[in-house]
């Protein structure tokens, strides 16, 4: 009989984040995995409404979106006739969801994805009930594994690392020249040395390090008078003026470009016009943002307290540097800067990069899972 596997989220085509693009290219995976081995497969989503479905991931007859009608979502999911072999719930907000559908039905197999911070921390009873009650926790990286197991005292038996993979729609470039449009949107010299950051700029999320660039870029600016630094992403007013008050206590005002939030089909654009991507952030899950843009050859500099070292195959494909020590970031930062990426640095750093995070390994080990 045909495997039944519903995928249930919180989000995964209304907004933009590092979650939702991960649970995109998981049920794009698991809909071919589906078609392959004759599963049925359905993604349903609590606050996506149908309109949000973006259909290269997915037909529209494999989606349930709710809108934010909870009552509606919970009430659809107990009451389902259709009896599932695998039920994956891609965040731990969802840990009701996965109660509910045990109690119902004692032999479903209930997966349970762990990204990164929403699991490092204490949680509530229903949702560690939930992780220690579940069939798989699928770690999106070793050192979310570590937490799960020494934070919450999970078997490690049910932890699995699957990394995340590459967009399977991310248009990568097949040139590696600088954009044109972008040189004069941002008023930049095609020989200009551009370092990149890309990460929601939140007053209340002080952890991605890239303070700590801007403060290097006082001594940075000296040793490579061209220098710019790209700092994008939605940011909040108050974040917003902690960045201007460090541009003007290291007086770094003619470096830095702040460019607010940047379309998706802009970002590998983005990637392109610059030289490396710096951002040594201290809790990231994993850092989908880094084989982004290794994936379009851009050389990456990260932390390595977090979940970073995955996305970079433990310095196989990028440097990982103390996040809270300033002479390694600018150390790093130099080293690269010092050495000019070329176009064929940067297919190699691309070549490498899909061999390892392309959707065909994932799809393969997401079908070896599921068949197990």
């Amino acid at each position: 009989m045909a495997k039944k596997v519903t995928l249930f989220t919180l989000q995964t085509f209304s907004s933009t984040g590092g979650i939702q693009k991960m649970t995109r290219t998981l049920g794009h995976s698991l809909y071919n995995a589906a078609l392959k081995n004759k599963w049925r497969f359905e993604l349903w989503s609590a606050y996506d409404t149908p309109a949000d479905l973006m259909q290269q991931y997915l037909p529209a007859a494999c989606f349930k979106g709710f809108g934010v009608n909870r009552i509606n979502f919970v009430l659809k999911t107990i009451f389902n006739p259709v009896i599932l072999d695998v039920v994956i719930l891609s965040h731990v907000n969802l840990a009701i969801i996965g109660h509910v559908l045990k109690f119902i039905n004692p032999g479903c197999k209930i997966w349970l994805v762990a990204h990164g911070i929403e699991v490092w921390r204490p949680l509530s009873f229903v949702k560690r009930k939930l992780l220690n009650r579940c069939d798989k926790v699928i770690c999106v990286s070793n050192f979310t594994k570590q937490q799960i197991i020494t934070r919450h005292g999970v078997n490690k038996d049910k932890c699995v690392v699957l990394n995340n993979a590459i967009d399977p729609f991310m248009q990568l470039p097949h040139t590696f020249q600088k954009p044109e449009q972008l040189l004069q949107r941002y008023g930049l010299k095609n020989d200009d040395v551009v370092i990149f950051s890309l990460t929601r700029l939140a007053s209340t999320e002080q952890y991605k390090g890239y303070d700590h660039v801007i403060k290097a870029l006082k001594s940075l600016k000296t040793k490579f008078p061209q220098i710019k630094y790209l700092l994008s992403g939605k940011y909040d007013s108050q974040e917003y003026d902690r960045i201007q008050e460090l541009v003007a206590r290291y007086d770094v005002k003619d470096q830095l470009i702040l460019t607010g939030f940047i379309d998706e089909f802009e970002l590998s654009d983005h990637f392109s016009l610059a030289d490396l991507f710096v951002l040594p952030s201290k809790k990231e899950g994993f850092g989908i943002v880094f084989i982004e843009a290794m994936a379009c050859g851009l050389p990456v500099v990260c932390g390595n307290t977090d979940g970073s070292l995955d996305a970079i195959r433990n310095g196989e494909l990028g440097d990982a540097i103390d996040p809270d020590d300033p002479e390694q970031l600018e150390s790093a930062i130099s080293k690269h800067l010092q050495n000019p990426l070329t176009a064929a640095k940067r297919l190699q750093l691309q070549q490498e990069c899909v061999a390892h995070f392309n959707e065909n390994n994932y799809m393969m080990k997401l079908e070896q899972l599921i068949n197990e």
